[in-house]
């Protein structure tokens, strides 16, 4: 890997660089997924079919694209019954660490007859967007469904892609299952977007869409925003490591790979206050491309976005990863926990050498949907409240009313909104 002594111009390029792996740049397929989107919208079905003939390389029907009991059945007669039950215990682990984020209406009620608060409810129907293939991921399954079905979310809708013989890969729908999704329709792409936003003859309209997918379902969710709610246009996966010299390198280099390991375009970084443990990571990391696999993908991930920054203290370390706010940040210093609380923006936080990234993409609890390309900022990972809505309740009794008439008057009246006034000052004429 490359190493870099940090400056202010190398930090300037880097974010630079990183920010070019965002889906938003991508603007060539637009076309093509906004026609996609606007065949779906007209031909509904009869679009659903044809494209997943042509993209998927199978015929299927109206009546065969939802997917039966008898084929969740054979999914599980398909698995190893050791990795269903892991399946089930990560499940226990979301649900449970989900369960914590719940929160209820309220209400203020006041003596002068002020009565304010706020009605929480779930969202009536959600759809959830499996990738297939070889970038089946039945753990996205579990950290995508079961936050709305806690939410208490009422109908999930799943869409996912099968192969040309017409199956789903079969840990998607072991995941699919012990997660409670009862509705699982074989389509894939920007027309599964697209279906699960406006509805067709099949596939019933959601209100929400969530779960990751290639450029092309990113930008169908981007441009169906608005029709329906997403949960992000998410990018490339990511990694920073923080680590002093008392971290251990081959430590460092597994979990460095281990998200250089998902895409040519996944960002891997270590920022580190030791020169000798830059060099022992890179040593490492050189060595462990060479024994696993997927070789090919880690070596264009790292050749592209793979850095080995040096820092001059912890402070400048904790200052460039606030400045690149990752997707995921692994602390391995003497104190993790301190460094942490100087920590502002990460999508999710590994505190030790014993809490490595997979821990939280498989097992631990926290939600794996997270912000990417610097979104950490300003959003949060996958969570509860994505599957619920709050409403307002405001309620004044004329004594409470009567007591600020006069401000609200006042307030309209100098935004030249007068029926605003009236609306008030017509109870006390």
């Amino acid at each position: 890997m490359r190493i870099v002594r940090l400056t202010e111009e190398s930090r300037r390029n880097l974010l630079e660089e990183l920010l070019k792996r965002s889906p938003n740049q991508y603007g060539e397929f637009e076309t093509i997924v906004n026609e996609i989107i606007a065949q779906v919208r007209e031909k509904k079905d009869e679009a659903i079919l044809e494209y997943t003939a042509r993209f998927d390389g199978w015929q299927p029907t109206a009546d065969s694209l939802r997917v039966t009991r008898e084929e969740i059945t054979e999914a599980y007669s398909l698995m190893e019954p050791s990795l269903i039950e892991v399946m089930k215990k990560s499940a226990a682990n979301i649900r449970a660490f989900h369960e914590r984020q719940l929160t209820n209406s309220w209400f203020d009620a006041r003596p002068d007859g002020t009565i304010l608060g706020m009605k929480i409810l779930p969202i009536e129907k959600a759809g959830v967007y499996v990738p297939g293939g070889k970038a089946a991921y039945p753990s996205s399954v579990l950290m995508n469904v079961l936050p709305a079905r806690v939410a208490g979310v009422e109908q999930i809708i799943m869409t996912t892609p099968a192969g040309a013989d017409g199956k789903v890969n079969p840990g998607t729908l072991v995941a699919a299952d012990i997660a409670g999704v009862e509705e699982i329709y074989k389509i894939g792409g920007a027309q599964a977007v697209a279906a699960m936003a406006f509805g067709t003859e099949t596939v019933p309209k959601v209100d929400k869409i969530t779960g990751p997918g290639n450029i092309f379902v990113a930008l169908a969710k981007k441009a169906c925003f608005g029709y329906v709610s997403i949960d992000s246009i998410a990018g490339p996966s990511e990694i920073l490591v923080i680590a002093d010299e008392t971290a251990d390198p081959r430590y460092v280099a597994t979990d460095l790979l281990s998200q250089a390991e998902h895409d040519e375009l996944a960002s891997a970084i270590l920022v580190t206050t030791s020169e000798d443990l830059a060099h022992q990571v890179s040593a490492q990391v050189d060595q462990f491309v060479k024994e696993l696999s997927r070789t090919e993908i880690m070596q264009k991930s790292l050749d592209n976005y793979g850095y080995i920054l040096v820092v001059k203290d912890m402070e400048e370390a904790v200052e460039t990863a606030n400045a690149i706010a990752s997707e995921h940040l692994e602390i391995l210093t003497k104190d993790p926990f301190h460094v942490m609380t100087k920590i502002r923006h990460a999508g999710a936080i590994f505190l030790g050498e014993y809490s490595s990234e997979p821990l939280g993409d498989y097992f631990a609890g926290p939600n794996h949907v997270l912000p990417t390309n610097g979104t950490a900022r300003f959003f949060s990972p996958l969570n509860v409240d994505d599957f619920r809505k709050k409403t307002s309740i405001i309620s004044y009794s004329r004594e409470a009313l009567e007591k600020v008439h006069t401000d609200i008057e006042l307030f309209a009246e100098k935004e030249g909104l007068t029926a605003h006034a009236k609306s008030i000052a017509v109870r006390f004429e």
